[in-house]
């Protein structure tokens, strides 16, 4: 109940980045109301912390660091908020009091829509290209890397907006919101597609935030390497980023309507025009595209309703109490997750800004990282970041829609691109990655021993590609091992090596089973 009340108190204050058309500066940025609200015991050392450290104890070298930086006053100004209500101690929670399930949901497969092509002209495509794939040891976009058949996530998305255009004969309007970390590389990897568009009208930037060492609310400070100290603030960032580069009013002033949102490890996420269709005539604000979740979705976030407004609202793990983790899990009581496939109608977000004075609001969560992502000894730090699905709860009307699992492919660890990269999974003519037929809709559940966590260490255990897993429901690996060429891994299949050495897993079949090396 607490928890409860300290959530919705401040979901609606915990806004996302102020912009530069705003007229607000960080002088006039107010943090919330200093209160013990965080609810959770383990969250007392941080609440305690919270009190003990002060916006004006903490800020001038926050605010000093990212002058020096080059920021704009916006950014700085939505920083500054962030912050204060990191330092505030308000809880980031949405315990079960607050949620109810959401009980069922219009599916793709079953809409009576006929696809109107002329929609296409007033769409935009945006792909979210911000992330540095950090969780799987890489410093560069995670969309460079190879999928299949020599080509990267950024090639085949390339090859998708061509086969569109080609498709329904018209120039569609494609995009990109990079990082700082991601746009030189990304520009120069897509200079040999140059249909897409060039400089601004191909990109814009999101912004970046300081780092906060966990021990005492301060800046992360790394000599040895001064770019780790600067993080993205979360997808969330879209909106406000969209705004203060000046996209949004051009899409708008260039008779642009609808924009059709996703992420660049899904290759699932194309274009659908029937979706679009559907979307159009709905008149919704807003629409997510959600799938069931399954066993191997249980501890990502899910769609829920909130007891107090009626409306959607995405809960993630970061959001969920512990004691109501069981709860967050239950896939047949949470039966939707948000693929991050979302149709944004441009009209009523301009209006969303206007309504809420240049902002859109979204609860801020917090990360637990370390200031060198691959130096797990290295400071502990906190991000402070955003989620672009959270807007579901910013729009009044918005909805929702049941997809196939075909268009959600993302690659988040070397769990899933080790299955992405097998059989379990197919090329389609027109440059998608989706689930083989064969696998009806459920994709392999692999999990690797940690050692494999980074795509260097996960290509040297599969030199020759990885098993076939069509056939495959679970496969784990334990120890170090490599496998040969011609494996084939049907129903669920443990190997495992103990012996401290790398172990060739032979050619051949293996079915329900425990392999020991």
């Amino acid at each position: 109940g607490a928890a409860g009340g300290a959530s919705s108190q401040y979901a609606s204050s915990f806004c996302e980045r102020p912009l530069a058309n705003t007229r607000i500066s960080p002088s006039s940025v107010r943090p919330p109301a200093r209160g013990n609200t965080m609810a959770q015991p383990e969250d007392a050392k941080r609440r305690k912390l919270a009190q003990e450290a002060t916006m004006e104890s903490r800020w001038p070298s926050f605010e000093s660091k990212m002058k020096a930086e080059g920021l704009n006053d916006a950014a700085i100004a939505a920083f500054k908020y962030n912050l204060g209500v990191l330092l505030s101690g308000a809880s980031t929670m949405i315990p079960e009091s607050a949620i109810a399930p959401v009980e069922s949901l219009p599916e793709l497969a079953g809409l009576d829509v006929a696809p109107d092509a002329a929609l296409l002209k007033s769409t935009v495509v945006l792909k979210l290209n911000g992330g540095l794939g950090t969780g799987m040891g890489l410093d560069r976009a995670k969309s460079l890397l190879e999928v299949t058949n020599g080509n990267t996530f950024l090639d085949l998305i390339a090859k998708q907006v061509a086969s569109m255009k080609k498709q329904h004969d018209t120039d569609l309007a494609f995009m990109l919101m990079n990082s700082f970390s991601t746009s030189k590389d990304t520009l120069a990897a897509l200079a040999k597609y140059p249909e897409l568009c060039t400089g601004d009208d191909l990109e814009f930037v999101q912004n970046k935030a300081p780092k906060v060492t966990a021990a005492d609310f301060t800046p992360a400070s790394w000599p040895a390497e001064p770019s780790h100290e600067w993080c993205p603030p979360g997808h969330g960032d879209l909106y406000p980023a969209m705004l203060g580069s000046g996209t949004l009013d051009k899409l708008l002033k260039n008779g642009f309507k609808y924009m059709f949102v996703s992420n660049s490890d899904n290759l699932g996420a194309t274009m659908d025009l029937k979706i679009l269709t559907h979307f159009a005539r709905s008149g919704a604000p807003f629409m997510m595209e959600v799938a069931a979740r399954t066993d191997a979705d249980k501890k990502g976030g899910h769609l829920a309703k909130s007891n107090d407004t009626g409306g959607l609202l995405l809960r993630e793990s970061a959001q969920c109490p512990e004691a109501d983790e069981k709860a967050f899990q239950d896939v047949s009581k949470y039966k939707y997750f948000n693929t991050n496939n979302l149709w944004v109608d441009l009209e009523a977000l301009k209006a969303t800004f206007d309504k809420n004075g240049g902002a859109v609001p979204l609860p801020v969560m917090t990360n637990e990282k370390t200031v060198d992502p691959r130096d797990k000894k290295s400071t502990k730090v906190l991000q402070l970041e955003t989620a672009m699905g959270a807007a579901i709860q910013c729009f009044d009307g918005a909805s929702a829609l049941v997809i196939p699992r075909s268009r959600f492919a993302p690659v988040k660890t070397t769990n899933d691109l080790f299955a992405l990269r097998s059989d379990a999974y197919v090329l389609t003519k027109d440059f998608r990655i989706t689930l083989a037929e064969k696998r009806n809709g459920i994709p392999p559940d692999v999990k690797l021993d940690g050692m494999y966590k980074f795509t260097d260490a996960m290509d040297k255990m599969i030199p020759d590609g990885p098993p076939s897993l069509i056939d495959c429901k679970k496969i784990v690996v334990e120890g170090e091992v490599k496998f040969a060429k011609g494996v084939v891994i049907k129903g669920t299949v443990t190997i495992k090596n103990t012996s401290g050495s790398c172990k060739e897993v032979a050619a051949g079949t293996y079915e329900d089973k425990t392999v020991e090396l």
